[in-house]
């Protein structure tokens, strides 16, 4: 290399490690105001946590036609908050039956007891080690929550994600778990050519590397809690506990049911979600409207 080269080179590691100091945040996130809010929100590009003021006030008792699924979660989550150990939780399945209401739903019941819910996007788990390291020997409890997630391997927090559940050097924080929600069992998506490698030995069964690779991340969530799609009588019962909610009185005609199930077959969907979407529209077209003289 001669020397011209060789300052070239310098030149070139000088303007990437300029553009670098821009990118990378030059010290540690400053740590949020903790009593601002029991929920709070990280900004990956920012590299802060951010308090959520207008936290969503649902209840477990809004959460119908999931008792067993609530069971669960809330026992482990009650370990967790008294100071017992508990396990990373992955809730999975249908889509609008209560996979993050259901998270929502246990800040609002054991805030007062020192729970914490911090939401944060795939993009933004590269980040863990920081969050892990603002969090670590608090007296609160602290639940990192990821809704909606799903990943393809390549993806940075893929790897950081699988490697903080279980086996990195660093240890994870005593106070903090990771509670997830996917409309996938194993966070990624399924190919039948991943199944063509597969091998049979006699009676066993090698799954192929890709297989393996993808039950690798979801098996390190120590509890697995499956959510499925409701059946008619389990829709209409949640959908009377969203009208009543919303102020109607008149129960579940043979009219609003109706409409009601009409509304579920144009969604091609029932669900608690659906079921709450149809009390609102209902409850809009027939309820006086507050504060509106022109009603």
């Amino acid at each position: 290399m001669t020397t011209t080269d060789f300052s070239t080179l310098i030149s070139h590691a000088h303007e990437l490690l300029t553009r670098l100091e821009k990118i990378l945040p030059s010290t540690a996130p400053a740590a949020p105001d903790w009593s601002a809010a029991s929920a709070f929100r990280w900004n990956h590009l920012q590299r802060e946590l951010s308090p959520v003021a207008n936290f969503q006030r649902i209840g477990l008792a809004d959460l119908l036609g999931i008792d067993n699924q609530k069971q669960r979660i809330q026992q482990n989550t009650l370990q967790f908050v008294r100071g017992g150990t508990a396990n990373n939780v992955l809730l999975s399945g249908a889509r609008g039956t209560g996979k993050s209401s259901l998270v929502k739903a246990l800040l609002n019941e054991y805030a007062a007891l020192g729970l914490r819910v911090i939401q944060i996007d795939k993009q933004g788990l590269i980040d863990l080690p920081l969050i892990i390291s603002m969090v670590q020997g608090r007296e609160e409890r602290f639940i990192l929550y990821c809704d909606d997630l799903s990943f393809n391997a390549d993806e940075d927090g893929y790897q950081t994600l699988k490697a903080a559940l279980d086996g990195d050097l660093v240890a994870f924080s005593d106070n903090l778990l990771i509670y997830a929600t996917s409309n996938r069992r194993h966070l990624m998506p399924d190919y039948m050519s991943d199944n063509l490698a597969t091998k049979y030995e006699g009676d066993e069964i090698h799954p192929a590397e890709s297989v393996e690779e993808k039950v690798s991340l979801s098996e390190r969530f120590g509890l697995w809690i499956s959510f499925y799609p409701f059946s008619q009588d389990e829709y209409l019962s949640v959908a009377a506990h969203w009208l009543k909610h919303h102020g109607w009185q008149q129960g579940m005609s043979e009219e609003v049911r109706r409409t009601c199930l009409q509304w579920s077959l144009s969604r091609g969907s029932r669900s608690g979600r659906v079921a709450g979407q149809f009390a609102k529209d209902w409850c809009g077209q027939h309820l006086p409207k507050i504060n509106n003289p022109s009603a």
